[in-house]
């Protein structure tokens, strides 16, 4: 009887485990410290470091393609529209895969430059595929999307959410703040960034 129950209730964990639901976390690169350095190979087969933005802003996004809470951005095309926004004002863009092989989200390198032009990213080559999580450990990327925005100095000047409202359904994006746009817009005139830090939800990273 015992073994019976046991067994029921590993089948029905092994089951919630598949069912998507928010992961809430906040991240080991915090505000005001300098973001982890790395070095990725992105889609295109270019390495990318921190080094190759200094002196730019840049966002770094964590991204799987299968996340209900991914695609609540990228099927309304608010991702991409915050995207176009920023990089036409100079902003680089990164969109990091951390899921390993065999997890969900996982991308080989021609699978990730066909979904970045199947959904209309600002850039083809923006996926770094960081197949090993060793970018993704280093930010403390939890959920996708996990953002983060680094200043032109290298520094850590928002982590967290890219809105206030968790809910994976598109039609709340309208009337959410969105955290990355207002870090990007006080940061780049001078102004201090009220909200620097919040908790990410979303999927897990797959790691």
């Amino acid at each position: 009887m015992f073994q019976q129950v046991m067994k029921t209730t590993l089948q029905s964990l092994s089951f919630a485990a598949l069912i998507a639901v928010p992961a809430f976390a906040f991240s080991a690169a915090q505000p005001g410290q300098p973001a982890p350095d790395f070095s990725e190979v992105d889609a295109s087969g270019k390495t990318q470091t921190l080094a190759d933005y200094k002196g730019e802003w840049l966002v770094v996004e964590w991204f799987n393609k299968d996340c209900p809470y991914v695609r609540k951005h990228y099927g309304s095309e608010n991702m991409q529209a915050l995207q176009k926004k920023y990089t036409d004002k100079g902003v680089k863009w990164v969109s990091v895969i951390s899921s390993a092989f065999g997890r969900q989200g996982h991308l080989e390198a021609d699978e990730a430059i066909a979904e970045a032009k199947s959904n209309g990213s600002a850039l083809s080559a923006a996926y770094l595929l960081d197949e090993d999580g060793g970018m993704g450990r280093a930010f403390g990327a939890k959920a996708t999307p996990h953002m983060f925005v680094i200043n032109p100095e290298g520094v850590v000047v928002y982590a967290g959410a890219i809105d206030d409202n968790s809910s994976a359904n598109p039609a709340v994006i309208a009337k959410s703040t969105n955290y990355v746009a207002a870090a990007l817009d006080a940061g780049m005139k001078g102004d201090a960034i009220q909200v620097a830090s919040t908790r990410a939800y979303g999927c897990s990273v797959k790691y």
